[in-house]
């Protein structure tokens, strides 16, 4: 008994002619989501290369640090590389040299990112637990206040955004002085979580109305009250949209400058009002606000990457009902 040979398959035109455009497709959607990130990160690089640099580099547009004895030479070399410098980094206490030493800049630093960190994360947070309260109200309960149903009271919560913060500038500053609220942080605290309110009521309502409610009549029926079926079936399925929610807060009020500029003068001055003091009237310190800037958003980015994924589940809830 002799043993046959196995077939040899050959790929057909059309076989072949679809594989070509099956990897041109992926390709051509890889290269521009590679463009789109380089786009969205661009921004940032920028600022923390700035922060290494001296006037003349800001001035010329280098871009790419590079030790110095081993840049190339030549012209085109210098208008793309630099030697970078601490100067930026050194005018707020915390460049290599500066960490051993006392420094009134970094004293002032600490304070203002103390002051944004302590208002940003409590303004988050209050706002997230009203929120979803709120929320929750208003995606399992029927309410009518006067003309105004559950659908005319969410869209006032949402309508709030539209109001330009100038507007209310002239009415806080009155109210907070009357109040003894003027360069606080409890002042800042509540006026920004006023502010983002809305964003995680939107979000929230969005995330309760995709969870079932027999999930909650079910906890009824087992003797839970309507705390606890909240507080134990609900809150857990709904921490993603939660986290997302707190973030997305977290970032508005951490960035917020005009009232922060409006309403602090010295104690509670944040990180963004510090940022800008770094124009004056001999210019702009450019080394000085990057390194502020990027002291100022690596919280953020960290958060952002180590959260990820309950950002993602957050923000798609409700998508898809």
């Amino acid at each position: 008994m002799t043993d046959t040979p196995a077939p040899i398959f050959r790929d057909s035109d059309s076989d072949r002619s679809f594989r070509m455009r099956w990897w041109a497709g992926r390709a051509a959607i890889y290269g521009v989501l590679a463009l789109w990130a380089v786009i969205c990160l661009f921004p940032i690089y920028w600022t923390a290369t700035t922060s290494f640099k001296m006037a003349p580099n800001v001035m010329q547009g280098q871009m790419i640090p590079w030790p110095a004895d081993w840049t190339p030479e030549g012209d085109w070399a210098k208008k793309l590389f630099f030697a970078p410098k601490w100067k930026g980094w050194e005018s707020i206490g915390l460049s290599p040299e500066a960490l051993g030493r006392e420094s009134t800049a970094r004293a002032e630093f600490v304070k203002r990112f103390g002051n944004s960190a302590i208002v940003a994360l409590s303004a988050s947070t209050l706002a997230v637990v009203l929120g979803s309260l709120a929320a929750y109200g208003l995606s399992r309960f029927r309410y009518r206040f006067g003309f105004m149903k559950n659908d005319d009271i969410s869209f006032f919560f949402l309508s709030q955004l539209i109001l330009p913060p100038v507007v209310l500038a002239l009415p806080f500053l009155v109210l907070y002085k009357e109040l003894a609220l003027l360069d606080t942080r409890i002042g800042l605290i509540l006026l920004y979580t006023l502010t983002v309110l809305p964003i995680v009521i939107w979000i929230m309502k969005d995330q309760f109305e995709t969870i079932p409610t027999e999930l909650e009549e079910a906890a009824l029926v087992d003797g839970l009250s309507i705390w606890g079926a909240f507080l134990t079936i609900i809150l857990p399925i709904a921490l993603p949209g939660m986290v997302a929610a707190f973030i997305l807060s977290l970032v508005l009020t951490w960035n917020e400058y005009f009232f922060a500029a409006l309403l602090t003068s010295t104690h509670a001055n944040t990180l963004p009002v510090m940022v800008a003091s770094q124009t004056g009237s001999q210019g702009i310190n450019w080394w000085s606000m990057a390194a502020l800037s990027f002291a100022a958003i690596l919280p953020l980015i960290v958060i952002g990457v180590l959260l990820e994924r309950f950002i993602i589940k957050g923000m798609a809830a409700g998508a898809v009902k």
